[in-house]
């Protein structure tokens, strides 16, 4: 059922759904917004944002500041995708794997989950090392220019990925960055024969992803985990060479320990 019918059947509740609005208006660019610039921002009416806001406050997951006069989410806000996580069993089964890797390659390792057209990180485990780019739990990413979505998409069924791609916005982040359906399914093809997928430079300047699909007793893909090598430590052809049979690895272990998940 599309989304705009799903809204108009008389079970949605639209309180709920502007509630949930409100509180992902707030990111990395919007960290402190005024009334009027959360009812923007979360498509709704300034009375609205008004009720909301109030009832969030009143809650706890908001709080006004002090000085600036302007709204920002709190810690309790971090309790929702907090309980995602406790309850998610993948989490728990893939974090020794995640972390005997990352003990192994020194750099940043994620386990990602699909939502909608999105990978969403939903462990990491950071590099021993600096890295320029912060990537906090919780965060989503495209599926069509990421190493880790095209693992996903690579061990999904042809149709379901077209669609995928056919859905996504595919705007260029940067300017190596593979928008083309027809490159990306060939790619997809290249990383269903090999194991793994990656993603040069296309989603953040000097970040080479390896990835490599989850998959459930009946070899579909549930989830992802990948490497991030920073271009100032790794060419892509060491990060191919060196990393990408230690993310395959790290992956089908996973993929044994959870192959009765959904």
């Amino acid at each position: 059922m599309k989304e705009s019918a799903i809204e108009d059947t008389p079970l949605f509740n639209q309180s709920l759904a502007k509630a949930l609005s409100v509180i992902r208006a707030f990111s990395s660019r919007q960290r402190t917004m005024t009334l009027a610039e959360i009812a923007i921002v979360a498509q709704i009416t300034r009375s609205s944002a008004q009720r909301i806001v109030f009832t969030l406050e009143a809650l706890g997951y908001i709080r006004k500041h002090p000085q600036t006069r302007r709204f920002l989410l709190t810690p309790r806000a971090l309790s929702i995708g907090c309980n995602y996580l406790e309850a998610d069993p993948l989490v728990d089964c893939a974090n020794p794997f995640l972390a005997a890797l990352n003990a192994q390659c020194k750099e940043s390792v994620a386990l990602t989950e699909p939502d909608g057209l999105d990978m969403v990180y939903v462990s990491r485990f950071p590099s021993h090392e600096h890295v320029t780019i912060h990537v906090p739990v919780g965060k989503r990413v495209p599926m069509y220019c990421t190493g880790s979505g095209r693992a996903y998409l690579s061990a999904r069924n042809d149709q379901e990925s077209m669609e995928i791609l056919k859905q996504s916005e595919r705007k260029k982040y940067t300017p190596t960055t593979i928008t083309d359906i027809g490159e990306i399914l060939n790619m997809l093809e290249e990383a269903k024969a090999r194991g793994y997928a990656y993603n040069n430079e296309e989603l953040y300047i000097g970040d080479v992803t390896i990835a490599s699909p989850i998959v459930n007793a009946s070899g579909e893909a549930i989830a992802a985990v990948h490497v991030a090598a920073p271009g100032s430590r790794w060419t892509f052809a060491e990060a191919s060479q060196k990393l990408a049979p230690l993310v395959l690895e790290c992956a089908r272990s996973i993929s044994n320990a959870a192959r009765n998940f959904d």
